[in-house]
């Protein structure tokens, strides 16, 4: 066999996905959206444990400032503690972002892989379907959901999953439509393997990079939508959330700024890190920039 057609990799050839996290730690802003999201995470895990008060309990004087009377972060309009909304708020809040963002991901990449897969009818009645979620506003569509059904998280989910996922499903197809033509899938559809496994254990996981980044940035979305529904009221009353916090004092926002104030800047801090995660995977899945 001639040596002109054999492929040596090189001897300390770097796994891409050890390339991958060398590049993500490479980027201080990345890493900085890390360390504040994993701080977020232990909050929301432990600060029940170090600050045992219900959130709706009235526990103080109404409108009591930060730092006064054993209240660090001051209290609402009722006397109730706005650390321990902060606290429990968090909970909720990223569950929904992290759940809505999961159900966003199945539909999106569910619909996108059949459709740049499958090509022809399949394609065309899916893309209509996706477009005309996409003339849609979002928010609205959301809202109407909400409304419909009983308030709860599930209600929340399924409103921003049904709202935000054409964006997903027309990445997905973009991506598909790029692997499916390459030689290693077509060597495989040679030997007759299932179309299942070419979809899910071929095609899909050469789609991932952006599809991990994506994901980021739809759990950022969640949350913000989640914000904005339970602001408006149509979130779950029986949980505290952050949105949900911003919504009761908004009437009392000259008279207690921190009761809004606070909430808005944990759902700022929270979406500003996700959102430097997902920017810190983009570049580290970016071969162009790997190169360099």
């Amino acid at each position: 066999m001639s040596t002109s057609t054999l492929q040596i990799a090189p001897p300390n050839a770097e796994h891409p996905l050890s390339e991958a996290w060398r590049m993500f730690r490479s980027n201080r802003a990345a890493v900085g959206g890390l360390v504040m999201l994993v701080l977020i995470l232990l909050v929301a895990l432990f600060g029940p444990l170090l600050h045992p008060v219900d959130p709706f309990e009235i526990v103080g004087k109404p409108l009591t400032p930060p730092g006064r009377s054993r209240f660090i972060l001051g209290t609402d309009y009722m006397g109730r503690d706005t650390l321990a909304g902060l606290i429990y708020g968090s909970r909720p809040t990223l569950l929904v972002g992290a759940a809505a963002a999961l159900f966003t991901l199945a539909i999106g990449i569910t619909i996108g892989a059949f459709s740049g897969y499958y090509g022809g009818w399949v394609e065309s009645v899916l893309m209509r379907i996706t477009e005309i979620f996409l003339v849609l506003h979002p928010l609205l569509l959301a809202m109407v959901v909400a409304t419909l059904f009983n308030p709860s998280l599930t209600t929340i989910v399924a409103a921003i999953g049904i709202s935000s996922w054409p964006g997903t499903a027309r990445l997905t197809r973009a991506e598909f439509l790029k692997v499916r033509e390459q030689d290693y899938v077509m060597a495989t559809r040679a030997v007759a393997a299932p179309k299942r496994y070419l979809i899910w254990r071929v095609v899909f996981p050469n789609c991932l990079p952006p599809l991990i980044v994506m994901a980021a940035l739809r759990v950022a979305s969640a949350i913000l939508f989640e914000a904005m529904l339970s602001f408006l009221g149509l979130g779950d009353p029986r949980l505290m959330s952050w949105g949900y916090m911003i919504g009761l004092s908004r009437e009392f926002l000259f008279q207690s700024w921190w009761t809004v104030t606070f909430p808005g800047l944990a759902i700022f801090l929270t979406v500003l890190s996700i959102s430097l995660i997902g920017d810190g995977l983009q570049d580290a899945f970016n071969p162009k920039l790997r190169e360099r």
